[in-house]
């Protein structure tokens, strides 16, 4: 593939609900661009942008891919991504080289959950976007009404370019472009079903015309000089009419709806064509971007041309067990060429590049260079990850990231194997690094290693990636809370430790106090009140070595207590027989005994929650906060949405991601974090107490 100049590139993420045709998309614009001799298909698992091995084995997206695809002495950049929600951070991390959206909407189902974030991506990062409405070739298909839920979910942008056609059966047979007034019509011929063209049907020519004043009313709108001209009843040619299309896609006032049933190859190569003539280059869609300068701290712009110095952002990062680490990037400034030094400005690290290639899928086509504004991809970089910037280090800048997904459902994960704890542990550090939306770490009190996904989905994967890629058979099972106890009332109690087996014996004897600390964020507070000289000093520390050691078992179901005053008040020893371990079993018994009379608790652990979900759930998300015992501190508007703070156990928000998208439709999301520790309801309590006691047993 030659290398392509800085406006000759064009950058499309795909986007869109599952199953509404995302990959096909792209597989068929490299069959039709002349890339490849076959046209994959997505349940023969062969097509070029699912590779990974997880992908053909399920028949859906779950990583991002890049497929170039050469068309009209321009290449287009395709960037597949996934459409499960458990995926959100591919598809977030796409966005950064993305220069345009191509929304993917099925004609059978519509616009569904996936469509409205696609566009909410799009808005967020400002991208001009086009409208794909694909399967019209399903006898359910129904464009008016893809059109009509379109129309009311994002306003008027949504602009029609083409109408399906179809005949007296309903079956889809062509098309029709609206601004030019001409059909295209699927004919058989000796090569196969072909497109050519026809003239527009008479029953249809009201329709074409009534959407083709919709669309010169939207390009006059985007210029004042056409706007003028059409408020005098002046008839706008069709250059003119492009010419303000194309003004109203860069500003993102208009969404071309184009349609289409690629699996067949119908209405791909007008796709293409619309690409190259309506969707900007980095250079115009992000003629400059903004950036830190390291040298200075200060914020600095860099714009999108070759010949500025060099600066890139890594968007995505693959480790293969077999290929090793590839990191694909998008180049923001200047030109990446083999042979060159470049410097990670978040590692603080230098690399040497000795090759540089464009990905065509898993497949890796090495180039010479790669320019501004296109896509490229390096290998065996040891330290660089999604999201770093490579730069030149006599002119290095930071690029920020793109914000990705929390993780927020949790589960304790452990190899199945005995000796495959450290295996795993760098498998897991290697899927990390590659999908930066999971996250492991090692609970020290439960002494179990978490790992963290979007979802349930996210982390079957990840499950079966290790088996695998990894050879690591491994299982999930739920996180063990950490609850607490405490006391709450004050007891005085003697402990004495009194052991005589011929010889020296052992004697210890205390009189505490136990009572409670009135702040449960810390452990542990202990005085000593001797008078007389009852006790040594010598064995206050055994003393509290005693204490420090009671403390990590409660009396009620073995967990940590906190919380806790203790003060030892008097006491007696023996000249021989005394020792601080006869002191430290005198303090354990004391312990054992005071906080059984002074009325121990458990306390459970409460998460701030917020939850961040469409005004019209928020009746069914709250009375499921209530019934999972917590509280709702505010809600407030953000948006279209509204954002709920609640306090909720954290034994009791397990799964619920889960939950919370089968009460949104998968329009909700929610983080949180630990808050403090609070006392259990007594039934709570005693099934605490009851599973400890199973689990023991």
């Amino acid at each position: 593939m030659k290398t392509y100049q800085t406006g000759e590139v064009r950058n499309i993420v795909i986007l869109g609900h599952s199953g509404c045709g995302k990959t096909s998309v792209s597989e068929s614009a490299l069959y039709y661009s002349g890339g490849t001799k076959r046209f994959g298909k997505v349940n023969e698992g062969n097509t070029t942008s699912d590779y990974d091995a997880e992908e053909i084995k399920r028949g859906v997206s779950i990583q991002t891919a890049v497929v170039p695809v050469e068309w009209l002495d321009t290449k287009i950049n395709f960037i597949d991504t996934p459409g499960y929600f458990d995926f959100a951070g591919e598809a977030k991390s796409a966005l950064m080289a993305a220069d345009a959206g191509l929304i993917v909407v099925s004609g059978k189902s519509g616009p569904e959950v996936g469509t409205e974030k696609a566009w909410d991506y799009c808005e967020d990062e400002k991208l001009p976007r086009m409208i794909l409405v694909n399967q019209m070739d399903d006898e359910n298909a129904d464009f008016n009404r893809t059109l009509g839920q379109m129309r009311k979910k994002f306003g008027k942008a949504i602009a029609p370019f083409q109408i399906p056609m179809r005949d007296e059966n309903g079956k889809f047979i062509g098309f029709i472009n609206c601004i030019e007034r001409y059909a295209r019509v699927i004919q058989d011929s000796k090569d196969g079903k072909i497109l050519v063209d026809s003239e527009v049907p008479e029953m249809m020519s009201g329709e074409v015309e009534s959407l083709r004043n919709m669309l010169i009313e939207a390009a006059a709108e985007s210029d004042d000089e056409l706007l003028e001209k059409y408020f005098n009843d002046e008839e706008l040619t069709e250059e003119e009419i492009y010419r303000g299309l194309h003004v109203g896609i860069l500003e993102g006032t208009v969404a071309p709806v184009l349609c289409g049933a690629v699996t067949l190859g119908y209405g791909i190569k007008v796709l293409m064509n619309c690409i190259v003539k309506y969707l900007p280059p980095s250079n115009k869609c992000r003629a400059s971007i903004k950036c830190e300068d390291l040298k200075t701290g200060e914020i600095v712009e860099r714009k999108c041309a070759p010949d500025a110095p060099f600066a890139a952002i890594v968007f995505k990062t693959i480790s293969d067990p077999y290929v090793g680490r590839l990191n694909m990037f998008k180049v923001i400034s200047g030109t990446i060429k083999k042979d060159m030094t470049i410097y990670n400005a978040q590692k603080d690290t230098d690399e040497r590049i000795a090759h540089v290639y464009i990905c065509k899928g898993k497949e890796l086509v090495e180039v010479d260079e790669v320019q501004a504004g296109d896509i490229g991809a390096l290998s065996k970089l040891s330290n660089t990850s999604t999201n770093d910037t490579l730069t030149v280090k006599d002119n290095a800048v930071k690029i920020e990231g793109v914000t990705l997904p929390i993780p927020v459902h949790a589960m304790a994960i452990s190899p199945k194997g005995k000796g495959d704890e450290d295996k795993i542990s760098a498998a897991l550090s290697k899927l990390c690094d590659e999908d930066p939306t999971i996250k492991v770490e090692v609970n020290k009190e439960t002494k179990q290693t978490l790992v963290y996904g979007v979802g349930e989905q996210h982390l079957d994967i990840l499950i079966s990636k290790l088996k695998n890629r990894y050879k690591i058979d491994a299982v999930l099972s739920e996180p063990i809370i950490p609850f607490r106890e405490t006391i709450k009332t004050k007891v005085e109690v003697r402990g004495k430790y009194k052991k005589q087996s011929g010889g020296h014996g052992q004697f210890g004897d205390v009189l505490m106090t136990f009572e409670p600390l009135g702040d449960l964020s810390k452990t542990y507070e202990f005085e000593e009140k001797i008078f007389g000289g009852s006790v040594p000093k010598q064995y206050f520390p055994a003393v509290e070595k005693g204490i420090q050691e009671c403390i990590l078992n409660g009396v009620l179901a073995g967990y940590p207590v906190v919380g806790l005053k203790a003060v030892l008040i008097d006491g007696s020893y023996h000249p021989v027989d005394s020792s601080e371990m006869a002191f430290k079993m005198a303090t354990s018994m004391a312990f054992k005994e005071g906080l059984t009379r002074a009325k121990p608790t458990i306390l459970e652990p409460i998460v701030h929650m917020e939850v961040v979900a469409p005004e019209k759930y928020m009746g069914d998300i709250m009375g499921d906060i209530n019934k999972r015992r917590g509280r709702i501190l505010k809600m407030d508007p953000e948006g279209k949405n509204m954002r709920i703070n609640a306090e909720v156990p954290e034994s009791e928000i397990f799964k619920y991601c889960t939950d919370l998208r089968s009460m949104t439709q998968s329009r909700g999301e929610y983080s949180f974090y630990f808050e403090r520790y609070e006392e259990a309801p007594a039934d709570v309590q005693q099934a605490i107490i009851d599973k400890r006691k199973s689990e023991n047993a």
